[in-house]
Formats: structure tokens, C-alpha cells, sequence
């Protein structure tokens, strides 16, 4: 897949327009982590139902895979209808689940999912605005580091301080708020906070679908499948081969035929530009699984970017919500309840819900009901209830 022209225009002008006043804060100032570089308006066919004033906003934010310098990262800033409040409208700082790696991938260049569409609007409806980051190497030059947590962590962070800084209206109290990918971006971002951001007021996060990985979590995970046998579609097999493709741009030493099995490899190659909807038709076309896509010795190959999906800690300085669905089959409920259990033995308040009978997608909008008293909790100052052993709903 190419980067169409008319995306690319897009693109080259996000980075490029910025408001004098903008061109002007940052000639004056040292770059640092969450300068606001520049904005535009957000075309309505990309914003959401019933917002009002709605950006695309470019911004500066550590470069997470070196943990020095800064990189320019791309976001949505979206406001609620009429004028805001006193104070101005909290924010949702939004992470986004796996859409691909590739450019053409960047979602402020496409409108939302009916999905998140209808989450994200229900938010607003709350009174919420919403940053919505793109993540580095999504929507700017360079890699995507996919499911590098300080890199989400990062970015997340910093496009809240940008738009603090650049948009009117808004006020430093904070929910972050993520499915699957973004899952573990929001976690990583409340974990990194303390010591990165420390001036982001965040309340609470939310987390639906949100992946945790240890090697005794990846060895189970394959023994399940071998036993298993033939399946019609992993959507594992996607997200292992975009791991593979984001560490092969940035680790000359990863070798993907150490990772992966020659059947695998042409939908190995193609994951560097093919968005998550066509990779998994690919993936469901060729027959890939998790026993005949990857070398038996693939943690080792991977092991690199399994190491980036760590998080600093498992203790959060707020509360987390945590909504998994039992039929989950992209981040299996096995690995969502073993890092509920791992951030209570380390002494978060977590408050696990667990919905019967749906998968990855429906839990999504399902929670809302359940994050919603956790957020006016939180917001208020309220305890929270802990709930580290969900029972199905």
C-alpha cells in the first residue's frame, strides 16, 4: 500500500501550518517534550457526532525508542459542542487500539470506526474533550514502535500538555483511555507518569482489551495453541508479525527468518504498509496460525520487542478499570486477568469487570455503563471500589 496524495497532502501540511503565535512560542523556547507545534482544522467527515471545534494538532514528544531527543507526533483534538465550562472541559486522552504500521495506517487521516465512534462521543456527551494521539511514526516521519510502551506512554502524555498549551478551552484534569493496543498505551502512560509527566493531573484510566505479556504468559499462549490444532483465524498471528515488521525498521540485528516460517513470510513483508483490516483478510486467506507462522525459537527473535511491551511498574498512582470480555481472542482473557492480578499484588486500586460471551470489539461500548460510575468516582474524589477477581456479566 502507498501513501495516496491526497493523505500525504495532508500530512506535509499538518506538519508545516502552525499559527504564527505557535511558530513564534516555539522560537523562543527550547523544544521540549509537549510543545505544541502546530494545528489545523480537523475535517468533519474525521471528527465525531455532535463535536464542536475539532483539530489536528502536531507536537513534540520524547522519541521512545531512544528515550532521548524529541520527534513531532501528530493527534486529534476534539471538543465538545458550546462554549466550555469554568475551568474548561476535561480531557480523555484517547490511545487508539492496532490499526497497522504504516502511514496510510495513521487514523486522524481516516474518520473512526462506527465502534469508536459511538465510545468516544459518549465521552464527549460526559463532558469531555478529547486528544487523541496518533503515535510516533503514525501520521509523522520514522518508525511506529509498535507496542513499545514508553513510546505510547510518551506520546500520550505529551499530546495532553501540547494541547493544554495550544487549544483554549481545555483544563489539566485527565482520564486516559484505551482498547487493546491503546489498552497498554493507557496503562503504560499512568505508569510512566509519575516520573515523566508528573504535571499531567491524571484522575483514573481506563483500559478495555489491554495486553500484558510475559515469557511464562508466551509459552502458555503457544502450548494452548499446538494443542488446539488447526484454527480458521488467529488474529494473533497479525499482531506478532506487525511486532516483527516495527523491529526489523529499527534493529538491523532481527532477522524474521529467525521468527517466523517461510509460509509466513510474505504476509511478514507485507505488514510494513497493509492496515489491520486487509493484514487480517491476508492472514485468514493464507492459513496462518500461530503454530505454522512462527520458528519455534521466535521469543528469542522477538525478544527485543516483547522486552518494549513491558511496563515500569505494575503499581498506578490512581485507579484503573480494566473490561475484558471472555470471548476475547486478540488479547485472551488469560493475559488481561493475570495483569489485574499482577497491578493488585503490587497495590493499585483496579476495578476488573469481565462481560460473558463477548469478544475483543463488543466489550468496548459494553463497559461504558461500568467506566462511567468509575469516571464520576474518580472525578470526584470518591474511592473506589477494588475488584481484582471479576465475575461474569
Amino acid at each position: 500500500m502507498t501513501l495516496p496524495a491526497r493523505i500525504l497532502g495532508t500530512l506535509m501540511a499538518s506538519l508545516c501550518l502552525a499559527s504564527p503565535a505557535l511558530h513564534a512560542r516555539a522560537a523562543e523556547t527550547p523544544a521540549s517534550p509537549g510543545t505544541p507545534v502546530g494545528t489545523a482544522p480537523l475535517a468533519p467527515a474525521l471528527s465525531l457526532p455532535d463535536a464542536g471545534r475539532a483539530l489536528r494538532m502536531t507536537y513534540l514528544s520524547t522519541d521512545g525508542v531512544t528515550g532521548r531527543g524529541t520527534v513531532p507526533v501528530t493527534a486529534e483534538v476534539i471538543l465538545p459542542p458550546g462554549k466550555p465550562p469554568a475551568g474548561g472541559w476535561p480531557i480523555v486522552a484517547w490511545a487508539h487500539g492496532t490499526v497497522g504500521i504504516g502511514q496510510g495506517c495513521t487514523p486522524s487521516l481516516h474518520p473512526y470506526s462506527a465502534r469508536n465512534s459511538t465510545y468516544l462521543a459518549a465521552w464527549m456527551k460526559r463532558g469531555f474533550a478529547v486528544v487523541a494521539t496518533d503515535y510516533q511514526g503514525l501520521g509523522t516521519p520514522g518508525v511506529h514502535p509498535y507496542l513499545d510502551t514508553r513510546a505510547e506512554a510518551y506520546n500520550v502524555l505529551d499530546g495532553v500538555r501540547a494541547a493544554v498549551a495550544a487549544v483554549p478551552g481545555l483544563r489539566n484534569t485527565v482520564m486516559i483511555v484505551g482498547q487493546s493496543q491503546g489498552g497498554g498505551a493507557a496503562f503504560a502512560a499512568a505508569a510512566f507518569a509519575a516520573t515523566y509527566a508528573p504535571d499531567v493531573n491524571i484522575r483514573g484510566t481506563v483500559a478495555t482489551g489491554v495486553p500484558y505479556f510475559t515469557p511464562e504468559l508466551g509459552a502458555q499462549l503457544t502450548a494452548a495453541a499446538h494443542a488446539a490444532g488447526p484454527a480458521k483465524y488467529d488474529p494473533l498471528v497479525v499482531y506478532m508479525l506487525y511486532l516483527g515488521a516495527s523491529l526489523a525498521a529499527r534493529d538491523p540485528a532481527f532477522h524474521p527468518e529467525e521468527a517466523f516460517t517461510p509460509r509466513a513470510m510474505a504476509a511478514y513483508h507485507a505488514a510494513s504498509t497493509t492496515c489491520v483490516g486487509d493484514m487480517e483478510q491476508k492472514i485468514k486467506d493464507e492459513g496462518l496460525t500461530l503454530p505454522n507462522a512462527l520458528q519455534p525459537d521466535f521469543p528469542k527473535a522477538l525478544g527485543p520487542a516483547f522486552a518494549a511491551m513491558a511496563y515500569p511498574t505494575l503499581k498506578l498512582a490512581q485507579p484503573l478499570f480494566v473490561g475484558t470480555g471472555t470471548d476475547d481472542h486478540d488479547v485472551p482473557p488469560m493475559l488481561q486477568l493475570s495483569l489485574v492480578r499482577a497491578a493488585c499484588a503490587a497495590g493499585s486500586t483496579v476495578q476488573a469487570h469481565l462481560y460473558k460471551g463477548l469478544d475483543h470489539s463488543q466489550t468496548v461500548n459494553a463497559s461504558l455503563p461500568d467506566s462511567a460510575a468509575f469516571t464520576q468516582a474518580v472525578m470526584a474524589g470518591q474511592p473506589v471500589t477494588p475488584q481484582c477477581t471479576p465475575v461474569p456479566q
